[in-house]
C-alpha cells in the first residue's frame, strides 16, 4: 500500500543541478576606510541606479590583504545592503575575514573559483578601486574591455573605458561603460555609455532593440524608440541634454 510520501515512477522531476556561468559585478577594495568606501560607492551607483538596484556583488579583497589592511566584514556588508546591492559571495579573504563571511551567510569562493564566470574575469575592474583618483576629466581613457560571446539576460558588465561587443546583448541583460559602447550585433537590454559623466560617449549596434540607452545619465526606454530607428545600424549621441538616433551610415 503507497502513501504519498512514497515517490512513484511517474512523480515528475521536481528539481535538477546544473552548471552555469553567469556574470557578476566584482567589487575590488583597495582601502579600508568605511566611511571613504561608503562615500565613492554612493557616487558610483547614483550615476546609474537603476544598473546597480539589487544587484548580485561579489567582494575581493585581495588588494588590502596585500596591504595588511584589517577591514570588519560586517561593517562592510550593512555599507553594501545599505547601497542597495547584495553581497553574494568574497574571495581573496584571509582566515578571519572568510569566518565572518560564512557567518554572514556569504559564500567563500577562491581567487580562481568557478564562482564568477570567465567573462567577469577578463573585465580589468568591474567596479574602479575605491582609490581610484575621483578628477575624471574625461581625457585618456585608453582602457577597451572587448567581449566576444554572447551577453545573456541577466548579466551585467561594466567598462572602466570603451566595451566593444561582437555577440549579441539578450533582453534583461545589461552593459555599462565610461566610454564608448560597440555593439556589432544585436543590442536588446540596457546600454549606458558616458556613466561618469561623458557626455562625449556614444552608443553603436548593428541591430537597435534595447529596453534602455543611455548617456551620461539621458535616457530613453523602448517605448520611447520611434519606429524608424529600431532593427537597423545606428549611432547614439547627447546634443542638447538629448538623446540623438541617427543611421551609421549617412545616405545622400
Amino acid at each position: 500500500m503507497s502513501t504519498d510520501s512514497q515517490k512513484t515512477p511517474n512523480t515528475p522531476l521536481a528539481l535538477e543541478f546544473k552548471s552555469s556561468t553567469f556574470s557578476v559585478p566584482v567589487l575590488v577594495l583597495s582601502s579600508d576606510n568605511l566611511v571613504v568606501i561608503e562615500q565613492q560607492l554612493q557616487e558610483k551607483i547614483s550615476l546609474a541606479p537603476e544598473f546597480f538596484r539589487n544587484s548580485p556583488l561579489v567582494l575581493d579583497l585581495q588588494e588590502i590583504n596585500k596591504h595588511g589592511y584589517v577591514i570588519d566584514i560586517a561593517a562592510l556588508t550593512d555599507i553594501i545592503r545599505k547601497a542597495g546591492l547584495l553581497p553574494i559571495g568574497i574571495r581573496g579573504g584571509n582566515v578571519q575575514q572568510n569566518k565572518q563571511a560564512l557567518e554572514l551567510l556569504i559564500p567563500v569562493y577562491s581567487i580562481h573559483s568557478g564562482g564568477v564566470s570567465n567573462e567577469t574575469q577578463k573585465q580589468k575592474k568591474i567596479i574602479p578601486p575605491v582609490s581610484e583618483p575621483k578628477t575624471d576629466t574625461g581625457a585618456d581613457v585608453t582602457t577597451t574591455t572587448l567581449i566576444t560571446q554572447p551577453i545573456r539576460s541577466g548579466q551585467r558588465i561594466y567598462s572602466v573605458g570603451d566595451l566593444v561587443i561582437l555577440a549579441q546583448v539578450s533582453a534583461g541583460a545589461e552593459i555599462m561603460a565610461e566610454g564608448n559602447i560597440h555593439v556589432y550585433n544585436t543590442l536588446r537590454g540596457r546600454a549606458l555609455a558616458g556613466v561618469r559623466g561623458n557626455t562625449e560617449a556614444r552608443i553603436f549596434c548593428f541591430d537597435l532593440q534595447a529596453e534602455l540607452i543611455s548617456i551620461a545619465g539621458n535616457y530613453k526606454i523602448s517605448e520611447d524608440l520611434d519606429e524608424t530607428v529600431r532593427n537597423k545600424p545606428v549611432q547614439i549621441y547627447l546634443q542638447d541634454q538629448a538623446l540623438i538616433i541617427k543611421d551609421i551610415v549617412q545616405h545622400h
